[in-house]
């Protein structure tokens, strides 16, 4: 639409409303049950539905170039240029995608969505900037010049110029439109283990639905021939969110979401992909570049196998259009791990991954920032409370964490090898390693749907084939001295770990990790609260309790710890970072905890252990014996 038509529409008669209802509610969540309880998204701090018409006929906003990604890209920078004459230091310039912006785009007044008449505009920007952003003299000088990098989101861009703040935006100026050349382009890919040891799964995101073009993947061993796999394809709409902003402000095309499974790969061997659409005119349409990833190794197989676990990482803009952002760590993280890229084989991201929280462009910001890693490494990951909290949604939990996604968007764009991915829990063999994922958000307890599960995967692990058992949560089932767990006396989430430990303990597992609580802990091989090994850097012998970590410092605003230190807490940290297990052979692992901002280690240990220490019988680890011949 153009800028006059624009006008012309807002003119006949589109009225202005004021929300209130926005600032009390909209957006706002909190860390489960215990957390930020202030915690507001950065896009629900702009009062979207409050915005006025006041089009300046002397500002100006102006961006290109007009037509991006010519070279196949599916990054670019956009520069914007701003003028306005009445200029102030709460002037602001957002990014809107699709470009037109306007009340025309409002869905069907729905009183469960919008509480009043529909509003002037309906739409938050996908990302901000304040004008004076790169020129602090803006408030004098009237003008200023924003570097912007977008991203391909499967659909046409606008800029526009904001005053009165973001409390009360005042709509002054918007600028042309800019697309990327080929919007539907397949984007992102996202490995993940399959069903099968020899199985990995390649997800990706395009514009393309599968009445306009068939979905696959081109792969093959490395220097070999290729074959062709095909991929299934999946949506969803605005109705399939379970409230606000995700169904209202926040909502945002997903485009289409495809799934292909490579199966019967060699152990080990290297593979290179690409994706591909065939459209029904017969012409192909294929991603930017060749991709390549490593099959995985034969369970119980003795080589060096290399694991990164982390969680609650989240977002962030590389053009610094992060303005009220709070995951100041991702980058570092995400940077970090694309340095190492060579030295480990698989990541598991257990839980709160984007952060969208209702505001689904943010799916795609993530996925981008993540695909160097996720497109070469199987990138596992777990449900977290602001993937699937909702109320009256079936989540175990129901603050309003998810923005309304309620699991939804997650268990779309990312596969896990669950038998129900809306019940996010899963089991992973990857050579010496067997992983139970469990799913917080779901009931846990003794006589839960999952517990039997958890039982059965745990259960389930050949200890001679993967000596290395591995739990991991979102949200803290075991023990943490974060100040809100300390506060409830509970050091854990409340019933985590009253039935599960006896699992644990039962089946000797190794380590458990957890996020939720944004920082680094380490505890000692516990079992019932108490240390059942004083070792603090090397543990050898007999499985007497399981070690837990905390390591949810991917990114999210960090965590305080309790002023209490508990006996069973070994080290704390209250930074960014991530864990790497290295499993050298079947008797041998190597636990490091290293910093996002420069990679180095700053806590390990190291287990040495052999198959029968694995079978001695320990506190509540062995059925009842009998001497009878």
């Amino acid at each position: 639409m153009e800028k006059s038509e624009f006008v012309g529409k807002i003119r006949d008669g589109v009225r202005v409303y004021s929300v209130l209802y926005f600032v009390l509610f909209l957006g706002i969540s909190v860390c489960g049950s215990y957390g930020d309880d202030d915690y507001k998204h950065p896009l629900s701090v702009i009062a979207i539905h409050k915005t006025q018409f006041a089009l300046h006929i002397s500002a100006s906003i102006e961006a290109k170039p007009a037509l991006l990604g010519l070279k196949g890209e599916d990054t670019q920078w956009v520069t914007v240029e701003l003028e306005h004459p009445e200029p102030s230091s709460g002037d602001w310039v957002g990014v809107f995608s699709p470009a037109n912006f306007n009340s025309s785009t409002c869905p069907p007044i729905d009183p469960d969505n919008w509480k009043i008449g529909k509003p002037y505009m309906c739409t938050a920007p996908i990302k901000f900037k304040y004008a004076n952003n790169s020129n602090p003299n803006y408030a004098n000088t009237g003008k200023s010049s924003l570097k912007f990098r977008l991203i391909n989101q499967r659909a046409d861009f606008s800029f526009a110029l904001f005053s009165g703040g973001v409390s009360n935006p005042k709509l002054v100026a918007i600028s042309n439109h800019i697309s990327f050349a080929n919007p539907k382009a397949p984007l992102y890919p996202r490995l993940a283990l399959g069903k099968a040891w020899d199985e990995m799964t390649v997800t990706w995101t395009s514009g393309y639905n599968i009445d306009e073009a068939v979905p696959f993947v081109e792969w093959g061993l490395k220097g070999e021939s290729k074959v062709r796999s095909p991929a299934g394809t999946l949506t969803y709409d605005r109705s399939s969110m379970c409230g606000e902003p995700a169904r209202t402000v926040g909502w945002r095309d997903p485009g289409f979401t495809h799934t292909s499974f490579l199966k019967d790969l060699w152990p080990n061997s290297e593979y290179t992909y690409r994706l591909g659409h065939r459209l029904f005119n017969g012409t192909y349409i294929w991603s930017k570049k060749t991709f390549s990833f490593k099959g995985s190794p034969y369970p119980g197989q003795d080589s060096l196998q290399r694991i990164i676990v982390f969680g609650d990482m989240g977002k962030a803009e590389r053009d610094g259009s992060n303005e009220y952002s709070i995951e100041p760590g991702s980058l570092n993280t995400t940077d970090q791990l694309v340095r190492d890229l060579k030295n480990y084989d698989i990541v598991f991201h257990i839980g709160d991954m984007a952060y969208a929280d209702g505001y689904l462009a943010e799916w795609d910001q993530f996925t981008e920032q993540v695909e160097p890693i996720a497109s070469t490494k199987p990138y596992m990951v777990a449900s977290g409370n602001h993937e699937r909290d909702w109320p009256d949604s079936g989540s175990f939990f129901t603050p309003l964490d998810s923005g309304g996604e309620c699991g939804v968007v997650a268990e779309t764009m990312y596969y896990v090898p669950a038998e129900n991915r809306a019940k996010f829990w899963y089991s992973a063999d990857y050579g010496m390693f067997k992983f139970c994922i469990a799913d917080t958000e779901h009931d846990w307890r003794k006589g839960s749907e999952q517990y039997e599960w958890i039982e059965k995967c745990l259960a389930s692990a050949d200890r001679r084939k993967q000596p290395w058992l591995i739990f991991a949560a979102h949200r803290v089932l075991g023990y943490s001295s974060n100040s809100w767990y300390g506060g409830e006396g509970t050091f854990s989430e409340p019933e985590g770990k009253d039935d599960l430990q006896k699992l644990w303990q039962k089946y000797r597992v190794d380590i458990a990790f957890f996020g939720h609580v944004h920082n680094y802990e380490r505890i000692c091989p516990i079992y019932q609260s108490q240390c059942v090994n004083t070792e603090k850097s090397q543990y050898s012998g007999v499985q007497n309790g399981t070690i837990h970590v905390v390591v949810g410092g991917g990114g999210r605003s960090l965590s305080d710890y309790s002023s209490l230190i508990p006996v069973w807490s070994v080290y704390r940290d209250h930074d960014f970072g991530f864990v790497k297990l290295t499993a050298f052979n079947h008797s041998s692992l190597l636990f490091e905890y290293k910093k996002s901002r420069d990679g180095e280690v700053y806590d390990s240990f190291t287990i040495y252990r052999e198959y029968k220490d694995v079978l001695a019988c320990v506190h509540d680890s062995c059925e009842p014996t009998t001497l009878a011949n």
